[in-house]
């Protein structure tokens, strides 16, 4: 493979489960760009069975937007440019036939059973099910749930290196008793990973060797103050290629096509997201709102999660996001009056014909209603999950060091740097200010937070780039992946007394130019500055006595901040975000905020 600085076209491509998209980007003085997209049809199912043919497909709507030939006469990609023919190299990431889908064991569920479950999220798998000896059911029921589920690997792991061994032996002989059989491919073994006490080595062999392809690593947990997540990632990454893969119809062809390992396309959005939190020095959440689930990325204090909430999505699961949070959660973000029934109908039309969009702008707001708290509970179970070690001793006693109650989550929105969104709902969303308002509401982002979406979904194709190339990576995913929608102010109180009206800060914000934009931002208010997007502007930030915009409560705040097609919004409501429970005021409260960021047409709003 060419060194990074000999790279000058790159085509990348992502095999989604219904569509392969393929990207295009190119060196122009000294610097990397995205050129075109062009997608097609996935065609991993019958009747064409080769996912290959999907991915020509794909570059050849690449080749007729460029004018520049990418594929020979004998249907490969050609490898070697000269003039208008060829790309330099070209990487791929899949999550066609369903992706990587995974179980978990582990000797205690918030501790070794977890930190499983997290090195499988973090390798782009989505967790079938985690079984633990603590998890109440009996051997014979979870031998029935690893027969029942079918999938496509099992990592196993317990106990601190020189520690017992005779809970995780017990694990490993229940899944050797369940014989299990993989998702895809006949004649092969399924892949299990140990990662667990290494002394427990030679009875997991004994137990699984014959049944299984087992593969050992290091220790997830070799103590408890420590997790070893790499080497799990690692040989779950090398599996996925050799056995998954392998058994997808044309994978083994494609494979022979790429400059670098077909990623699974979550792993590869977390990897560009890992990379870009990294490169910056800054703490970032990602989101990725689909039909079926919502996945979230975040980087804090320098370590990775990644959730998958599998029960959360705008189309197939959106019955589960009404039945999760109640109507009543949902209309609190709706300005209007709607019938009842007639929603609850929408709802069910909607999981009936996923495909289906918004034909009013009332249904607009209530699909963005709905999206608010797809995000919000999926945000929650994200926190819950990344968390300091459990079970680590905190106080020098026995009982704390076993303790298994919920530790203190790792995530913290006061010193969130970037929030971005991808997925249709925020994508597409007609106004920016639209997506704007979602992430706000359903984030709560405090202080000061940049707000981005994914223009086209190439974070997959840029996160597997970022193993070859970061440089490239980096440059596309800030000018052409990202749309930068501005910078969110939000001081915070901690929830305490309250009263709109009441002045919370002082701003002077002054603008390219030389303009200055100065007043005092009130309790309940929200406004929005323009700043476009490249421009930056120097801002300086008094909030009040108890207020907190990210230097401690009362401290004034020097910075700059950066525009974007929505601007500079001013979010004076308070963290928690506390809506009126009289019907009412929340519907005057939210028609003020919407208008004020000219969310939607103000003959919707004043009606």
């Amino acid at each position: 493979m060419k060194k990074p600085e000999d790279i000058n076209i790159i085509l990348a491509t992502d095999c989604g489960s219904t569509t392969t998209k393929a990207i295009l980007i190119e060196k122009k003085d000294d610097e990397y760009r995205l050129v075109v997209r062009g997608e097609a049809p996935t065609t991993v199912e019958a009747p064409f069975e080769d996912v290959t043919m999907g991915v020509l497909n794909a570059v050849g709507e690449v080749e007729e937007l460029t004018g520049k030939k990418l594929i020979n006469k004998d249907g490969q990609i050609i490898r070697q440019t000269n003039g208008d023919e060829g790309c330099d190299i070209y990487i791929s990431t899949s999550s066609a036939g369903g992706g990587l889908q995974m179980m978990c064991a582990g000797v205690v569920r918030e501790m070794t059973a977890e930190s499983a479950e997290r090195a499988a999220l973090g390798a782009g798998a989505i967790v079938m099910d985690v079984i633990a000896t603590n998890d109440n059911r009996l051997a014979h029921e979870k031998i029935e749930r690893i027969r029942q589920l079918r999938p496509d690997m099992i990592l196993l792991s317990g106990g601190i290196d020189g520690g017992t061994i005779s809970h995780v032996v017990e694990l490993a002989q229940i899944i050797g008793a369940a014989d299990p059989k993989p998702r895809l491919g006949i004649g092969y073994k399924l892949p299990i990973i140990y990662a667990g006490n290494v002394d427990a080595r030679d009875a997991v062999s004994e137990a699984l060797s014959e049944k299984t392809s087992l593969d050992m690593v290091e220790n997830l947990r070799p103590v408890l103050e420590r997790e070893n997540l790499r080497p799990a990632r690692e040989k779950i990454h090398d599996l996925f290629m050799e056995h998954v893969m392998a058994q997808a119809p044309g994978y083994k062809k494609l494979m022979t096509w790429t400059d670098a390992d077909i990623m699974p396309t979550p792993g590869a959005v977390g990897l560009i997201m890992k990379t870009i939190a990294d490169l910056e020095s800054i703490e970032i959440v990602g989101v990725d709102i689909g039909g079926a689930t919502t996945d979230i990325f975040s980087v804090f204090q320098n370590t990775f999660n990644r959730t998958v909430s599998a029960n959360l999505g705008m189309s197939y699961s959106v019955s589960n996001v009404f039945a999760e949070t109640g109507l009543e959660n949902v209309m609190r973000w709706v300005p209007l009056h709607l019938d009842e029934r007639d929603l609850r109908n929408r709802v069910k039309n909607k999981m009936v014909r996923p495909t289906t969009i918004p034909q009013s702008i009332e249904e607009l707001i209530f699909e963005q209603g709905i999206a608010r708290e797809a995000l919000r509970l999926a945000f929650l179970q994200h926190k819950s999950f990344a968390t300091t070690l459990k079970g680590v001793q905190k106080v020098r006693t026995l009982a704390d060091t076993f303790s298994q109650e919920q530790e203190a989550t790792i995530v913290n929105m006061m010193s969130l740097n970037m929030l971005v969104g991808s997925g249709g709902v925020l994508s597409h969303a007609p106004r920016r200010n639209q997506a704007a308002i979602m992430m706000i509401d359903a984030f709560q982002p405090e202080g000061i937070t940049r707000l981005a979406v994914d223009s086209i979904f190439m974070m997959p194709q840029l996160g597997v780039l970022t193993e070859i190339h970061p440089k490239a990576a980096t440059e596309v995913f800030n000018k052409d992946c990202l749309i930068h929608l501005g910078t969110c102010i939000s001081p915070t109180d901690g929830g305490r007394d309250r009263k709109d009206g009441t002045e919370i800060m002082k701003y002077n914000i002054t603008l390219p130019g030389g303009k200055t934009e100065s007043g005092t931002l009130k309790f309940g208010e929200i406004m929005k500055i323009p700043l476009e997007i490249g421009e930056t502007a120097n801002a300086v930030f008094e909030p009040g006595r108890k207020f907190d915009v990210g230097q401690g409560k009362g401290t004034k705040v020097e910075t700059e901040v950066h525009g974007g097609t929505v601007g500079i919004i001013l979010d004076g409501r308070g963290r928690p975000l506390n809506l009126p429970d009289e019907d009412v005021l929340r519907v005057e409260k939210l028609r003020e905020w919407l208008l004020s960021l000219e969310v939607y047409p103000e003959s919707i709003l004043k009606d």
